[in-house]
């Protein structure tokens, strides 16, 4: 269950403090307003999140960010008389009547005026008034206004709005020429006829319809004109025109010249190539692709995968040609089966396999899993590997690990009952034993290369696994966030274990390889990742490309632990980076997004729009509130590597197996 009193003081400090709007007067409003109150009860749960939501009569709620933004630009003072022009849900009013003396809001939708209405009145907010009519002209029985907010897009600020502002009041609006393409201005009456106006910034509203506005037949008509985007006048360019012009084409994914397209990254020490779904071929065999030249060509020693360490292990001893282990267990066997039991994984171990065997074991290329889910596997792994060489200390952990036995099968049961302080002793036991593994590393006590790595490594994941299963019952930010640090010590532990040569290519979704700190995960849920924190500890020797698709099939499941189904993945949203790349008429291209390569486009990209991120689980039925999240893409990747149309991944698996729990909602 969300703690939403939480969560909205993490909107406050995230998405409206941090981006500069510290007044204290706007902040204790938006404390005070509980934004839950003003959404569906179905969408309840985002309510704090960085984004605008469906509300009745088809329209929506502005992100709070937006709503906080236009107030503290009208500077409302506490006897000041406001007009609010779109009442939408109420919640814009909630917040201004508890800043203005007097607000009086006008809805066209007499459903949205009732509504807001009855929500006003609960929470006893006696000085606002709320209307049903154009509000396009304003509500000029209560005029003049100090503060006229207008929550949706226009050709140019109605006269009629101006007229209604007394000396000094300031209306804010967005204007602009185009229906879906704004200016948010802050217009200041500083004479009887003399307005004096300041741009605030790109944005996107709804249109304003009425006799002031715009009308309903202009807004179907350019919709039907430019039913795919909308595009700003020329001589500008459009987003999709800028994409198309800096896209390089990428040549078909079997082609080595693929590959070499990415040689501008080959100076980095670490390479994460990410993927915008689990189960879509292109992007595992661009990958292979890309992997594979940075390999043969620059030297690349590690890679490293979002794959549970013991099932990686087991594939890596085949692939470096070293003999498996007699007790271990077939990799691969839990949900998602499909993401690494595939034609297009096969393919690429097969080809590394290929390459390690012309070649001396000090230089082959390792295999690696970055996750932490198999926790019994690790378990018996670190017990098998104190067995062959101190007895007496296997003896000692599996004592330590008694109280995390009865769970290893089942860890998210261990994560309920560990909320109890009796089962808090678990954790001291597995820090210890994973303290001692790193210690013979250091002391070199026992030389015996890969095989301590493999169980310093394991026990590395009990531990980080143990409190992942503890923490995902407390809050979904701190379970992502202690297993996206898992997935980045093991990776710096590989790193250090190869040597200070050793460079390596990371496979992970979008979500974990982009820099959360530059999308909603970060700035509204708290979420850090693994691309942030390579970006943190490996500046510009960290490169990350992200992936994005169209349409297309995909491979996943309608739940956790479900079965394997092929879904039609349907076709980006519009306002959505990848609506603008599919507009843009490119079919297969490379976009490189760091700074001074495409300065137009950079910039225009660099404000924040919807991204789809597709886990295990895709649920196109409610698609734009389980797979969008808004991000800065120039901000989030260094690359962005397109497929408009793509197809899912063959699966090798005939049936899903069992699995543990996962909290993140799109199974990422």
């Amino acid at each position: 269950m969300i703690d939403l009193a939480d969560a909205r003081e993490r909107m406050i400090d995230r998405q409206v403090a941090r981006r500069g709007l510290r007044d204290s007067r706007l902040l204790v409003a938006l404390r005070q307003t509980p934004r839950e109150l003003f959404v569906p009860e179905g969408l309840r749960e985002f309510a704090y999140d960085d984004i605008p939501l469906p509300i009745e009569a088809g329209q929506t709620i502005s992100q709070p960010y937006i709503v906080a933004l236009m107030i503290d630009a009208a500077r409302v003072q506490p006897g000041d008389r406001a007009l609010e022009v779109g009442t939408g849900s109420g919640y814009a009013a909630a917040v201004l009547a508890r800043l203005a003396a007097e607000v009086h809001t006008i809805e066209r939708h007499a459903e949205l005026a009732q509504t807001a209405r009855a929500r006003l009145a609960r929470l006893g907010l006696a000085n606002v008034e709320t209307h049903v009519g154009d509000g396009s002209g304003g509500w000029m029985a209560a005029a003049p206004y100090d503060v006229i907010l207008v929550a949706a897009g226009g050709p140019a600020a109605p006269q009629a709005l101006k007229d209604q502002l007394d000396l000094g009041g300031r209306l804010v609006m967005p204007v602009g020429d185009q229906v879906g393409e704004q200016r948010l201005v802050r217009i200041t009456r500083t004479a009887a006829n003399h307005f004096e106006e300041d741009d605030l910034g790109a944005v996107v509203f709804v249109p304003l319809i009425g006799e002031h506005g715009w009308s309903e037949g202009e807004v179907q008509a350019r919709r039907a004109a430019e039913p795919r985007s909308f595009r700003p006048a020329a001589p500008v360019k459009s987003t999709p025109a800028l994409i198309a012009q800096a896209a390089e084409p990428l040549p078909d994914l079997d082609d080595p010249a693929f590959g070499a397209l990415f040689d501008r990254f080959a100076g980095a020490r670490v390479v994460l190539l990410g993927e915008a779904s689990h189960g879509t071929s292109e992007f595992y065999r661009a990958r292979a692709a890309i992997t594979r030249r940075l390999i043969e060509a620059h030297g690349f020693s590690i890679v490293a995968v979002e794959a549970d360490w013991p099932d990686a292990a087991s594939l890596d001893r085949r692939i470096r040609g070293r003999p498996a282990r007699a007790e271990a267990e077939p990799p691969f066997q839990r949900f998602p089966t499909w993401m690494w039991r595939n034609r297009e994984v096969e393919a690429f171990t097969a080809w590394l396999t290929a390459w390690n065997a012309e070649r001396p074991m000090d230089r082959r290329v390792g295999f690696h899993g970055l996750d932490l889910y198999n926790l019994s596997a690790s378990l018996r792994a670190v017990l098998d590997y104190l067995d062959r060489v101190d007895p007496e200390a296997a003896a000692v952990a599996r004592e330590r690990y008694g109280c995390l036995t009865p769970w290893a099968r089942e860890p998210q049961a261990y994560g309920r009952m560990a909320r109890t302080t009796g089962y808090a002793r678990c954790e001291a036991g597995v820090v210890t034993t994973l303290t001692e593994m790193l210690q013979r590393q250091l002391d070199g006590a026992v030389q015996d290369g890969d095989d301590l790595l493999d169980a310093a490594a394991n026990a590395r994941l009990v531990k980080n696994a143990e409190a992942y299963y503890r923490a995902m019952y407390y809050g979904a930010a701190e379970s992502w966030n202690l297993r996206d640090t898992h997935m980045f010590e093991t990776l710096t532990a590989l790193l250090n274990a190869w040597g200070p040569e050793a460079k390596a290519v990371v496979w992970a979704h979008n979500s974990h390889i982009g820099d959360a700190s530059k999308t909603e995960m970060g700035l509204s849920r708290g979420e850090l990742n693994l691309g942030q924190l390579c970006r943190e500890r490996f500046g510009p020797e960290a490169a990350l490309v992200g992936f994005g698709t169209n349409t297309g099939t995909v491979a996943c499941a309608s739940d956790w632990d479900g079965p394997l189904e092929i879904k039609r993945v349907r076709p980006a949203l519009p306002g959505s980076y990848e609506r603008a790349a599919h507009d843009s008429g490119v079919r297969r291209g490379l976009l490189d997004l760091r700074e001074g390569r495409h300065p137009d486009l950079r910039h225009r990209l660099l404000e924040p729009k919807l991204e789809r991120f597709i886990g295990v689980i895709y649920r196109p039925e409610t698609e734009r509130w389980s797979h969008y999240s808004a991000c800065s893409l120039p901000q989030q990747f260094d690359a962005y590597v397109w497929f408009d149309e793509t197809r899912a991944v063959a699966s090798t698996a005939a049936v899903a197996g069992g699995g543990e729990e996962e909290t993140y909602p799109f199974g990422l």
